[in-house]
C-alpha cells in the first residue's frame, strides 16, 4: 500500500478517536459530516441511507442491499447514490482498535452543480447501475476528507472553508470511474436512474399505503414492466420488497419508543394482519417483535 495513504488513514482514524469520545453515532459542527465509534463487532443496524459517502478509518463494515453483500475497509470506500434500505454490521472492531468511520451526506444538487461547473461529461441517459458501490479509495479523496476533519478543530473556519472542501472530496469521487458513474447517473434528467429516483422517494413518503405498480409505473413514466425491471437493477429488489424492508424498519423504530402493543406498529406502518405483520417481522430481524425489542434494549444497555 502506498505509504502516503497509510499516514492519511492513520491520521483519520486518530482524528475520529479524538472527535468521538464514547461508542456510538456523533453529530459535527458540519451538518453533513457524522462521525462514528464502535468498541466492538456489533448486531445487524438495519436503516436507510441517503446518498452519501461512507469512509472507514480503522476496522470494517458489511452492508447489505437486498441479498447483495458489500465489504468495504480503510482501503475502500461506499457510496450510496439514492435513498435505500440496507442492513448494515461492523465485521472488525475491538476495544483495542475501535470501528471507526465517517459519513458524509451530500444532493443531487450539489453533484449537479459540480459537473456543469467541471464540464464533465454528463452520462448515458440508458445506462443503469446500482445505487450503492464499493471502490478503492485515492490519496487525493483522503487528502479533502482530512482536510474536511481537521476543521472539527477550528469551528470558526468551518461556515467559510467546508462547503468547498465537500464540493472537492464530491469532484473525487466523480472522476473515479465506478464511484463517479454511480453518483453522475442520478444526476442526468430523464436517465432512467433518475426516473427510479423518483420512484424511491415516492415509496419513502408512502410505505405505509398499498403499493399500485400503475401509480409507480406513472411516476417513473415507465410501462409496469420496465419499471420493475429497472427498480431492480438500482435497488437489487422489487418495488415491494424495497416497500416492505422500510416498512419493518419504521415498524422496528416505532416499538423501541414504547407502543404499547407490536400490532399498533404493524397497522402505523400498513399492515393490516397483526399475523402477517408478526411473520415478516420475525423473517426480517429473527424474533417476533416484542422478543426482538427486549433483546435490542438489552444489547443497547450494555
Amino acid at each position: 500500500m502506498n505509504e502516503e495513504i497509510t499516514r492519511q488513514q492513520q491520521e483519520l482514524a486518530s482524528l475520529i478517536d479524538r472527535h468521538t469520545p464514547n461508542s456510538g453515532k456523533h453529530d459535527t459542527a458540519i451538518s453533513s459530516l457524522k462521525l462514528f465509534r464502535y468498541q466492538g463487532e456489533k448486531q445487524p443496524i438495519y436503516s436507510v441511507y441517503d446518498p452519501a459517502l461512507c469512509i472507514v478509518a480503522q476496522g470494517a463494515k458489511m452492508v447489505m442491499l437486498g441479498q447483495e453483500c458489500y465489504d468495504y475497509n480503510p482501503a475502500s470506500y461506499l457510496v450510496a447514490s439514492v435513498n435505500l434500505p440496507i442492513t448494515g454490521q461492523i465485521i472488525q472492531a475491538s476495544h483495542q482498535h475501535p470501528y471507526l468511520s465517517l459519513q458524509l451526506n451530500f444532493s443531487t444538487d450539489q453533484i449537479v452543480d459540480i459537473i456543469k461547473a467541471s464540464h464533465s461529461e454528463w452520462g448515458d441517459k440508458e445506462g443503469l447501475g446500482r445505487g450503492l458501490l464499493v471502490s478503492q479509495t485515492s490519496q487525493s479523496l483522503l487528502d479533502a476528507v482530512l482536510r474536511l476533519v481537521r476543521l472539527l478543530d477550528s469551528d470558526r473556519h468551518i461556515p467559510a472553508l467546508a462547503p468547498l472542501v465537500i464540493r472537492e472530496i464530491l469532484y473525487w469521487i466523480l472522476q473515479d470511474e465506478q464511484g463517479g458513474a454511480s453518483i453522475r447517473q442520478f444526476a442526468v434528467a430523464g436517465s432512467h436512474a433518475e426516473r427510479i429516483a423518483k420512484v424511491i422517494s415516492f415509496i419513502n413518503r408512502n410505505f405505509a399505503k398499498p403499493l399500485r405498480m400503475d401509480e409507480l409505473a406513472k411516476v417513473a413514466s415507465m410501462s409496469p414492466s420496465s419499471l420493475h425491471f429497472h427498480f431492480k437493477e438500482v435497488t437489487a429488489m422489487s418495488p415491494l420488497q424495497f416497500q416492505k424492508q422500510l416498512r419493518l424498519q419504521e415498524a422496528r423504530r416505532l416499538l423501541l419508543l414504547d407502543i404499547p402493543e407490536a400490532a399498533n406498529a404493524g397497522f402505523q406502518v400498513g399492515y393490516e394482519s397483526p399475523s402477517q405483520f408478526s411473520r415478516e417481522y420475525a423473517r426480517m430481524f429473527g424474533l417476533p417483535p416484542l422478543s426482538d425489542i427486549k433483546q435490542l434494549r438489552e444489547s443497547l444497555a450494555e
